[in-house]
């Protein structure tokens, strides 16, 4: 059998260190061809020494000139593999190494690359998307800024080419597996699945007090600061309904929003003859990268990665609807998805910066859709013209954001 060739963008984060598990778990059903890591240099020339591809990138800080010292400090303070030795291991290789966040898209065209994996996170890897769907690859997106932003430059450009999306995350996944045999002129409904983060339960009183520690301690899944924030404050779920309306090609008003504590049913779908199907299972999201990878083929999962599933162990599932008085970045999300245009690039570019003052303790959880709100207001949507004008809007968006947590702070 002919394995399936992979460019991994992204490679040493939580979604592509998963996706090289599951390599590990299938030998012999896919081929890596390309890595490519921010500057966690010492993980990637690891990978790169077992998975042997074709091409690597190192695209963070100091990726250019090769870098010098013993690290560099992230901007939430953490530490990163980019020491000399690191380096020199992978200049030694028997790989090309390129550097930069343009090589990006060198790695996302490679003609012998079947499947793209884009587990970069933020707008950096935007390029790399729409360059692999003008390639015509099929491209495993778990990178929302890509579909958020650039969601219209994005799909046109795959209808163009024959480039399929494959859906990452694990409510996407779900949604992608109930759609599976179905026309998608029968859907009337999709619903995304939130767990309601940490303060699902928390008076509107209280949560003025959230601080940034219990603001990280997500109830069900391992995740970055960023994201993990997002989904704190809903602001994740409501890009995930932005991203369902391309991924998918319904308009967003034909998506909604459950609160679902337990996170076993991942998402649904209702038909127009009021049927629903649902996608269940163990919060695992080695499961929705495998199916992405092998693009929709089943293949077993090697035990003990999979443990059985029992109802009768889980007893009751709980849901509820989301309240966008505590949670006001999700209705922010949604109006911003409805405006379209330019708007949710504003959306997300307030967001991160709201977001990074947040972790840096500068400004209040609250704060954080205060700020989204200020600058989406101050914004006239235009447009989607071009990548170009895309990321423009993403500078003053970005400058807007940094004025209005400036005025907060005095």
């Amino acid at each position: 059998m002919t394995p399936i060739r992979l460019a991994i963008l992204g490679s040493t984060g939580s979604i592509g260190r998963q996706a090289l598990d599951v390599v590990r778990e299938l030998p012999g059903r896919f081929e890596v061809v390309a890595l490519a890591a921010g500057r966690s240099a010492r993980l990637l020339a690891e990978q790169a020494t077992e998975f042997r591809p074709r091409v690597i990138c190192l695209t963070g800080t100091g990726a250019e000139t090769g870098g010098t010292g013993r690290g560099h400090a992230g901007s939430h303070g953490e530490i990163h593999d980019d020491e000399d030795e690191a380096r020199a291991a992978l200049r030694r290789g028997s790989w090309e190494l390129v550097r930069g966040e343009a090589a990006l898209a060198t790695l996302a065209t490679l003609p012998e690359a079947d499947v793209v994996l884009v587990a970069t996170s933020g707008r950096v890897a935007m390029p790399a998307t729409l360059a692999a769907a003008q390639a015509g690859k099929d491209i495993a997106l778990a990178n929302k800024e890509s579909l958020v932003i650039a969601g219209e430059l994005v799909t046109a450009a795959a209808r163009r080419s024959g480039a399929r999306l494959f859906a990452v995350d694990s409510e996407h996944s779900a949604l992608w597996q109930c759609l599976m045999g179905e026309s998608s002129r029968t859907v009337r409904r999709m619903i995304l699945t939130a767990s309601g983060g940490p303060f699902r339960t928390w008076p509107l009183e209280r949560m003025q007090t959230v601080d940034v520690d219990q603001a990280l301690a997500h109830p069900t899944w391992r995740m970055g600061p960023k994201i993990t924030i997002d989904s704190a404050t809903l602001m994740n779920k409501g890009l995930e309904a932005i991203e369902a309306r391309w991924l998918f090609d319904v308009p967003i008003e034909q998506i909604e929003v459950v609160v679902h504590p337990e996170s076993i049913i991942h998402s649904l779908v209702e038909f127009v003859d009021g049927s629903l199907k649902a996608q269940l299972g163990w919060p695992d999201m080695k499961l929705p990268i495998q199916l992405a990878l092998t693009r929709g083929e089943r293949l077993p999962r090697p035990d003990p990665a999979v443990r059985p599933f029992d109802l009768a162990s889980i007893s009751r599932l709980h849901f509820e609807r989301p309240d966008t008085q505590r949670f006001p970045c999700l209705a922010l999300a949604v109006e911003a998805g409805k405006e379209g245009g330019t708007a949710p690039v504003v959306l997300c570019a307030a967001d991160e910066v709201a977001v990074e003052q947040f972790l840096l303790r500068r400004i209040s959880f609250m704060d954080i859709p205060r700020v989204v709100d200020a600058a989406l207001e101050a914004h006239a949507p235009e447009r989607v013209q071009s990548l170009e004008h895309l990321l423009e809007i993403d500078a003053r968006a970005r400058q807007t954001a940094a004025t209005i947590c400036d005025g907060m702070r005095k």
